[in-house]
């Protein structure tokens, strides 16, 4: 097992992509602690790892609150013994639909006062405690897409805040390197998987985000799993500072 004695927070552990993840840490041996707001979907993920054989725990956590986070990550250490990954995939809070010239700055501001103040305040939890053993990874979801791409339209202030946070993950990376702690992110051309069923452009979203790639395919939720349980595991130690493509080919590097 990749993941075998590691202990690893997930934060929005509740949603499709935290969930997805989490199954996947659990299945590689993953002590994982789920943190959300909404205990109810909490509880759903982890009962699937531990009816697969897994270990989970949940807790209720505001990742935009310094307290909350904070008080956490110090309840884990105490309980586990350390935090050996962390992972933040809370919603951003994104309006998308709207012209930005017709955007209030509300709307516009908040996934990037969201995710810039989320990803800061849990990286820097988990940091705190990774520092003294000289371990641990830490990751993000999202990623920098294709600057020329016409699918930036309509996006608000989104694409906005993954800029923002790969920023941070370039700063943490270099600050965090001397303290043998790993900064990733997980970058995907889009998710269909993740799509409202109920949504009435569901089918031609899905077929912008195939059409982008090169392999006529998008990554899946389990594709993602997978590639995180890779991203947090010693067989990916000599990467940093990066994010990891699973565009498809959507982005070429």
């Amino acid at each position: 097992m990749l993941l075998e004695g590691k202990n690893a927070i997930i934060y929005g552990g509740g949603g499709s992509v935290g969930g997805a993840v989490a199954r996947a840490f659990g299945r590689e041996g993953a002590r994982v602690f789920l943190a959300g707001r909404t205990r109810t979907t909490l509880e759903r993920v982890a009962g699937q790892i531990r009816t697969a054989g897994g270990a989970a725990e949940t807790a209720e956590v505001d990742a935009l609150d310094e307290r909350s986070v904070d008080e956490h990550a110090a309840t884990v250490v105490a309980e586990a013994g350390s935090i050996d990954v962390s992972l933040n995939v809370i919603a951003d809070r994104d309006v998308q639909g709207t012209p930005m010239i017709d955007m209030s700055p509300e709307d516009y501001l908040s996934p990037v006062m969201t995710a810039v103040r989320s990803k800061f305040l849990t990286s820097r939890a988990a940091a705190r405690h990774m520092a003294g053993r000289r371990s641990g990874v830490i990751m993000a979801f999202g990623g920098t897409g294709d600057r020329g791409s016409a699918r930036r339209h309509n996006l608000g202030g989104l694409q906005a805040a993954f800029d923002a946070v790969e920023s941070m993950r370039c700063q943490l990376a270099a600050e965090l390197a001397p303290y043998g702690i790993r900064v990733i992110t997980l970058r995907t051309g889009g998710l269909p998987e993740t799509i409202p069923a109920d949504f009435d452009r569901r089918e031609a979203i899905e077929r912008d985000i195939v059409g982008q790639t090169l392999t006529g395919r998008a990554a899946s939720l389990e594709d993602v799993g997978n590639v995180a349980v890779f991203a947090a595991s010693d067989w990916a130690r000599t990467i940093t500072g990066a994010a990891i493509n699973m565009t498809c080919g959507a982005v070429v590097d």
